[in-house]
This record gives C-alpha cells, structure tokens and sequence, in this order.
C-alpha cells in the first residue's frame, strides 16, 4: 500500500484543513490584526499610557515550569534581568500544561533538553543537565495552581515564558526582545551594556562546507519557514554544503492538534522575528490545503529542471509576504512563472499524486529518525564520524551555522563544541 502524507482521519476540523475562500480572507484580516505593526505600536502606546497615569512599575510577569528544560535555562537570567532594568519581576510556578497546545509530551520533553543542553553554552548558562532540583525545593502545590490559573487567564500555554504590556516571550530564545522594548522605554539602567542574551549571528563566512549534508524540511503553510527559507538556502549556497531540499506537509494537514491561541502566538511572534531578520512577512493569505497540495504536486517536475526550491520560494513570499491566494488559479500560475516554469507545462500536473509518497517518506523520516514535528527542521550530516545534528525551528539556523564552521574546521567558538560534543556522549542527539 503506497504512504499517504494525510492521516485517513484528520482530528482538526475540515475547515481548519481546507478552509474555504471565504474563510481565507477572514483569516487574512484577522493575521492583519496581529501582525500589524502599527496596530502594535498603538498597542504599546495605550499600555505605556496607562501604566504612567496608574504610577505602576514596568511589570514583568515570568511564568517557571521547574521540570521544563527551557525554564531552567531562563531562570539563570532573572536576577540579571533585575539588576539591569527598572522592572518589577514577579515570578510565577506552573505545571505544564499538556492537551492541544503540547502534543507528544514524552517527545516534546525528550527535544526539549536535548536542544537546552546544545543552546545553553552558547548563551554563557549551565545546560539543564548540570543542575540539580531537591524534592524539598519543589513548588507548592497551591502555587502552582495559581501559576497556572494566572497563565490561562493571560492566554498562554508554555513554561519560560515572559509577560509584559500583553506580549509574550519565549526563554532565552527571545529575552533580547523584551529588552529592546524595555530599552525604547528608558527602562535600561545603562545602555551601554550588551543585551543579556543576544541572538547569536548565522555566520558561515569563508566556510567550505562541500564535505557536509544538510537536510532541510520545510513547508508550504509555516509561517516560521517563510521568515527562514530564502536565508537557509542563501547560507547553503554560501558555504556550499550539499543541501537535501525536502518539504513536508504543514503540521495540521498531518493531524498534529492545533488551537487559536497558539497560533495567534506563532503569527505575532514570526512577525516579530521576521523584523529582527529584515525579510517582510504580511499580509498573509494562508495556503493550507488545497494550494498546498497543488504546489507540491508540481515539486517532482520542478526539481527536474533545477526548479523546486525556487518554487517553494515563490510560493512562500506570495503567501507570507504579499498576501497572494494560491487556491485561486492565478496566483498558483503567478507563483509557477515568477519560478521560471511554463504554466502550461504546469497545469495539467495539478492532479498528480508522485509526490504523496515520496512527502510521507519525508515526513516518517523527520518524525521517527530525526525525533522531530515542526518545521522548519535540519539535520546536519557528516564529515565521517560525527553524529547527525538535528534541530527544528527557524531560530536555530544560527546553531547550524555554528556546527558547520566546527565541521569544517573553522569554528573558534570552543564553548559550543564543548556542548555539541557533551550531548553526543549523553544519547542526546540522533546519529
């Protein structure tokens, strides 16, 4: 029996998976709302407003999950946070939170500390590994239960999370966000200092890669590969790693649960990230479904001419960044002819199904070799001897590049190779 990429019985809603037109375009207007940045800059306007006419500090509201690998890194920088910002911090302990919002949590756990043990050396902290957590010390109970109550009540789902003004900010990941908010406000006790956890740059200058492999999942409907894949193709090309081009099917499409907070968040917070990488993201026209199935019919042809990344490229900035509906016939055919393609070529492809199997093998490999769900994923290969790396999400594509520049023999970051090199002799990463 061939694989099919789409579970026989999805668990999300129809409409969620195919969406109706009319329904698109309410989905567009309501990614304006979130997306906007002016509708944001308003936002932060009124807040700020109203917190100097009640006299009130600038809260930060910081929610500790003490079994969460992510929160025991961030928990490292609160009392920097403090010292170095004019903030009230108030602490909270939750549980986690499970259900739709963390599927796989036996999976989610097990990334979860495999990814902190790679990032924390990188950020100057102590990998979750090297810290200890007594029974006594362990949040009460009543505690906890008013963590938690205070996190749903904000609209929120996940450990290491920081509250400020209505916005939210994952760990370490994106503390540097906050504080440049905290910093437009004055709220800086000395600018000159550097930010407490800045982004590390994706940096393969002078590289040659050409001995390495990296696989790259990405997908049609991720907002987070939109922002990402124009720059992982650039720094592939850069360093000249041989790059395995292999898309998978958008999260909801293969029945992983979703829910509208979650992916209110995701959309305001790739927003926020697409600024700080300088690509435009918005206005969105999602291409779940239906255009995305189209499009992926026609990758087996386009990658015989040299053409499936360009494809997918065009198709990610027609949807993410300009707002083009791929379910409408013109906008499929825009996308095949700014990729170089002949639409008449194209068309009568549409209905194919070769690239069914060849997407669910794709997506069985991701999911069961590389222990990963979301996308983008990577998997760094190669030179001989070394274990694969395996890392999901747009904001590790630095951690890639880190990893290249050691394989290649030109990495000066010890730190790093200390960290990479620790996980590996741990089982942490799939080789």
């Amino acid at each position: 029996m061939t694989l099919q990429p789409e579970p026989e019985h999805n668990p999300n809603p129809p409409a969620m998976v195919d969406p109706p037109a009319a329904l698109r375009l309410a989905m567009r207007d309501g990614f304006e709302q979130l997306i906007n940045p002016a509708i944001r800059a308003l936002r932060r306007h009124e807040a700020e407003a109203a917190r100097i006419a009640a006299g009130t500090p600038h809260r930060v509201e910081y929610f500790h999950q003490h079994d969460d690998p992510y929160s025991q890194l961030a928990e490292q920088v609160l009392a920097t946070l403090e010292d170095r910002y004019a903030i009230e911090l108030v602490r909270h302990e939750i549980r986690a939170s499970g259900g739709k919002n963390q599927p796989e949590p036996a999976m989610l756990a097990a990334w979860a500390m495999r990814d902190a043990e790679l990032i924390a050396p990188h950020y100057g902290l102590e990998p979750p590994s090297r810290l200890h957590s007594r029974p006594d010390t362990l949040p009460d109970p009543a505690a906890l239960d008013a963590g938690s109550e205070r996190l749903a009540a904000l609209g929120h789902y996940s450990g290491a999370m920081f509250h400020y003004a209505g916005e939210w900010f994952w760990g370490v990941d994106r503390l540097f966000h906050l504080e440049q908010w905290l910093r437009d406000l004055g709220a800086c006790k000395d600018p000159a200092l550097p930010f407490i956890c800045p982004r590390p740059a994706i940096d393969v200058a002078g590289v040659d890669a050409s001995a390495l492999t990296l696989d790259f999942y990405p997908s049609l409907n991720s907002p987070y590969t939109a922002i990402i894949y124009d720059r992982t193709i650039a720094m592939a090309r850069e360093c000249g790693i041989r790059l395995e081009h292999k898309p998978v099917l958008p999260m909801i499409m293969r029945g992983v649960p979703a829910t509208r907070e979650k992916g209110a968040y995701i959309m305001f917070d790739a927003k926020r990230e697409a600024e700080y990488l300088g690509v435009d993201f918005g206005p969105v026209m999602t291409p779940i479904g239906g255009p995305t199935r189209m499009l992926y019919a026609l990758l087996p042809w386009a990658a015989e001419q040299g053409k499936d990344i360009a494809l997918m490229s065009v198709g990610l900035r027609l949807a993410w960044a300009e707002g083009v509906g791929l379910h409408e016939r013109q906008g499929l055919r825009r996308a095949v002819e700014e990729a170089g393609l002949a639409w008449a070529e194209a068309e009568p492809r549409l209905g194919t199904e070769d690239w069914k199997e060849l997407t669910a093998l794709r997506q069985r490999e991701m999911t069961e070799d590389l222990g990963l769900w979301g996308v983008p994923s990577y998997r760094l290969r190669g030179a001989d001897g070394e274990p694969d790396l395996c890392v999901w999400g747009q904001d590790r594509l630095w951690l890639i590049a880190s990893e290249i520049r050691r394989r290649a023999g030109q990495s000066n970051d010890r730190q790093g190779d200390a960290s990479f090199l620790a996980c590996t002799a741990a089982g942490q990463l799939h080789g």
